[in-house]
């Protein structure tokens, strides 16, 4: 067998470290194994957390992210790539310099801008540097309904949100509704400044930390496949949701996505 046909497609992230591995780098790294894609981990900042907040950041310096990734990128074919926690303008302009030399490969941007338990991830800077630098490269944006009205305060409504989002140059925007207070869930994707498709999901009773994570990156899985953004976004969710209905509370704080939760299906166990 050749390596040709014996590796799976790539999927490069960029994300934190995250010590109770719910969210960053490990979920990123389920959720793209679980949809039969390899993962190609560059850690762009570390975190001191637990399952209720982030206690203290460090972002990795840039030189570092720069390294990583070109080690990587001249080696091995990445086929998609995922962005998450950034930690820094200066890693957001070395990432942007970096998309900009691999034109063409799918961009997932899972904006990282509030923990779940409230601790700030991207001040007003870098929230700048992410509209004006990365926006423009990415494929589909996948923020929460309160991260779409941090990134477009101007907005009156979501559908609003979405239409100053894609005003910056995502080709796709789908703003999930887990933080509105609706009996269902209801997921919106956006573009060619109109709402293309919606989705309801049950509201599950727990919060969960790693939620966005798990549903950029296996996003990000998918369209490293070659599956077009509206049956990637499709496959997404419901990876996403039931990752989420099988979740469990390891701590104290919220509960962990469970990404494996397939193995358990097919073992009968």
């Amino acid at each position: 067998m050749t390596v040709e046909t014996c590796t799976p497609p790539v999927v490069m992230a960029f994300s934190g470290s995250d010590p109770t591995g719910g969210a960053g780098i490990l979920a990123d790294s389920e959720a793209v194994a679980s949809m039969g894609c390899r993962l190609a981990p560059v850690i762009t900042a570390l975190t001191v957390q637990d399952t209720t907040n982030v206690l203290s950041c460090e972002p990795v310096a840039g030189r570092m992210v720069v390294e990583q990734a070109r080690a990587v990128l001249e080696d091995m074919p990445v086929s998609a790539f995922k962005l998450g926690m950034l930690g820094s303008v200066e890693n957001a302009e070395v990432v942007h310099t970096l998309l900009s030399d691999y034109a063409g490969i799918p961009v997932v941007l899972d904006p990282v801008l509030v923990a779940g338990g409230g601790a700030e991830l991207a001040d007003a800077s870098l929230r700048q540097a992410m509209l004006t630098l990365l926006f423009p490269q990415t494929t589909l944006l996948t923020p929460n309904s309160h991260e779409a009205r941090l990134l477009a305060p101007e907005a009156d409504s979501l559908d609003a949100c979405a239409q100053a989002l894609e005003g910056y140059g995502c080709d796709y925007v789908l703003i999930t509704g887990t933080h509105e207070n609706t009996p269902m869930i209801e997921n919106s994707l956006y573009s060619n400044r109109r709402k293309l498709d919606s989705w309801q999901w049950p509201r599950l009773r727990h919060d969960y930390h790693g939620s966005g994570c798990t549903l950029a990156a296996s996003a990000a899985a998918l369209l490293a496949q070659g599956n077009e953004p509206l049956s990637a976004v499709q496959e997404a969710q419901d990876y996403t949701w039931k990752a989420l209905r099988d979740g469990c509370r390891p701590g104290m704080g919220q509960y962990l996505p469970n990404r494996y939760y397939w193995v358990k299906k097919r073992s009968g166990r």
